[in-house]
Parts: structure tokens; C-alpha cells; sequence
């Protein structure tokens, strides 16, 4: 996926109200982007970091800037989590996840589940793979890229969901995009949101997928082509046991 235009560099102030990010742009000028991230953006929102944002050209829109990226004086991370449906179709038709490849029918936004929209749903026939798609930016302690960076219950919802059209003879799979480049392997955050590092574990006992794709990132585009290795501690942790009674 290639920005339709050249983005403009600045630094960033602060970023605020989840969904502002004040940036000094190098001609000197400040401006107010939007922020689509509602994460903490823990690891990628320092003030002082290089950042890149987009302009829009629809009058209607009270903010015409975008945050799309930011520097973390080693490498870009794309933050913008609007693109990670985006980029997950590209990879997904370009046969970058072979997991996934093969599917001659592919649908975004389809209602599914209870009052739930499936991100990507893959058809053949009567077969059906049901897709969601996470974006990710946080570096654990531990050099680990992980996710959520911030309590989730919407996501737990999914994984229960996905969980469901496994038990009703589909394919399922949660695909984590992650927009930055360094990172050793992938897991659940669980010092965030232990819950919704179990309800993985759960999900993935129930027969969801769990795929990590890393997302080469730059000024000029973004393209997601390389599979991450699932970390030892989230393909082992054992499915926590209800308190007895």
C-alpha cells in the first residue's frame, strides 16, 4: 500500500484526548492531526519523535491532518490503525499469507456473530474463514511485540466470537498486523490485560488462529509480508481454571 501522496514530516508535542496529536511541522508551522490509535500508544508516542502525517482533502473533515507514523529514532511504526484492514486484504489477495491464500471470494465488513461485523470473511463455496484483524505497536519489556497496550474488552468479545464459528464448522483466525520492524516474537500482553491474555489461550484451544504478520514500513507505504513466531509463553500458557469453590 503506497500513501497517494508524500506525507509531511514534523515532530511531535504531544499527543491528547486520544485523538489529537499536536505536531511542529519542519517549515516551523504547528498543527493538530488526528490520531485514529485509541490505544495508550505506549512505545510510540514520546514527545520530541519524529512523525509523519497525512493530509486530507475532504472540506467536511474539522481535522484536514492524519497521524499515520511515527520515528522512534531507529525506525518508522506505523500508528494509524484505519490502514490495518487495508493492508491485511493487499496481503491476503498478493498471497503474502499463505495461511490465508486461496480463498476465491473475499468480503470486508460482514455481519457475523452476536451484532458483530467480521474485519475479512474468505469464501469457497460453503466454506467460510472468518478474519479479524488487530494492529499493533507496542515493544514489550521484554522485546517482545505484544498486544493490547491498553484493556480491551472489545477484543475479548472477538476472540469469544471467532471462538464461536470455529464450534460451528468454520475457519477462524485473529491476524495481528504489525506496523514496526524491530521485535523479537509475538504474545499476548498480559501485564495490561491478563484477561484478554487468557481469553487468547482459550480462543486458541477452541481452534482460532492466531497469525502475526510484520509490516515493512516507510514514507513511502506500508506492505505486511512476514510471519512472526507466536512466543513460547502464549502458545504454552494453560487455559486458566475457575477458583474452587
Amino acid at each position: 500500500m503506497d500513501f497517494p501522496e508524500p506525507l509531511l514530516a514534523g515532530v511531535l508535542l504531544r499527543r491528547y484526548k486520544r485523538f489529537l496529536a499536536d505536531v511542529r511541522l519542519d517549515n516551523g508551522e504547528e498543527v493538530t492531526a488526528h490520531c485514529t490509535n485509541t490505544g495508550s500508544l505506549r512505545t510510540c508516542a514520546e514527545p520530541g519523535w519524529r512523525v509523519a502525517i497525512s493530509r486530507a482533502h475532504n472540506p467536511k473533515r474539522k481535522l484536514p491532518f492524519t497521524w499515520e507514523l511515527v520515528h522512534n529514532g531507529q525506525l518508522w511504526i506505523g500508528i494509524n490503525t484505519h490502514l490495518a484492514n487495508k493492508l491485511a486484504e493487499e496481503a491476503i489477495r498478493k498471497g503474502w499469507i499463505p495461511e490465508l491464500a486461496d480463498w476465491p471470494i473475499l468480503q470486508r465488513e460482514r455481519a457475523y456473530g452476536k451484532n458483530s461485523r467480521i474485519d475479512i470473511l474468505l469464501e469457497d463455496g460453503d466454506q467460510r474463514c472468518y478474519v479479524e484483524v488487530k494492529n499493533v505497536t507496542l515493544l514489550g519489556d521484554d522485546g517482545c511485540i505484544c498486544f493490547p497496550d491498553a484493556v480491551t474488552e472489545r477484543g475479548r468479545k472477538h476472540l469469544a466470537e471467532l471462538s464461536d464459528m470455529v464450534r460451528e464448522g468454520h475457519r477462524a483466525a485473529m491476524l495481528y498486523v504489525i506496523q514496526r520492524g524491530d521485535g523479537t516474537s509475538f504474545r499476548a500482553a498480559h501485564e495490561i490485560d491478563p484477561a484478554y491474555a487468557a481469553a487468547v489461550t482459550e480462543a486458541m484451544a477452541a481452534g482460532v488462529e492466531i497469525l502475526a504478520y510484520r509490516a515493512d514500513v516507510s514514507l513511502q507505504g506500508i506492505e505486511l509480508r512476514h510471519r512472526v513466531q507466536l512466543h513460547p509463553d502464549l502458545v504454552s500458557r494453560p487455559t486458566p481454571q475457575p477458583p474452587e469453590s
